[in-house]
């Protein structure tokens, strides 16, 4: 997780009245990927999508709110389940509607959260905003569970090639 986004003033200006939520801060309260709380895990993607979508000359602004709102639900991925669809196909519908309870969504905005999950889904995204979304989604997913067992590997890696001493 990265912790460079609290030094992005305009970042923070984009999403801190939704971070100040008790339904954003809850999200804290569940793990993620392995290593990662859900709240880690979105503020990840909100601020790796918006530093995108500022360079591709995206809606940075709706990128980063809805990156931060694109994973608002309040259960355990790996056990619940439901009789409508997935995980990859609900959770995107509960997200929106969660964000709508604390925040008006704009169309980018809810393509953004509902087609986060494409590739699992059929929906393609509508928007190149949606599209940075949905990958860093994946990558960030992928570095969260796999950092345990990276980190790991350099640690044994240290342990069987020392550094050799210079003369």
């Amino acid at each position: 997780m990265t912790e460079k986004w609290q030094d992005d003033p305009e970042y923070v200006g984009y999403i801190e009245d939704l971070l100040a939520t008790e339904a954003v801060q809850k999200l804290a309260n569940y793990t993620q990927h392995v290593n990662s709380t859900r709240l880690e895990h979105s503020l990840s993607v909100s601020y790796y999508s918006y530093k995108l979508a500022k360079k591709w000359g995206g809606d940075a602004r709706a990128t980063a709110r809805a990156g931060l709102l694109h994973d608002l639900f309040y259960y355990d991925w790996r056990t619940t389940k439901f009789d409508e669809g997935s995980h990859a196909y609900m959770h995107p519908r509960i997200a929106v509607k969660n964000a709508e309870k604390i925040t008006e969504l704009s169309d980018l905005e809810r393509d953004i959260i509902l087609k986060h999950m494409w590739g699992a889904t059929i929906a393609p995204p509508k928007y190149k905003e949606s599209y940075i979304v949905t990958m860093v989604d994946k990558y960030c997913a992928i570095k969260e569970a796999s950092e345990p067992v990276t980190e790991n590997m350099r640690r044994r890696w240290r342990q069987w090639f020392p550094k050799k001493q210079s003369i």
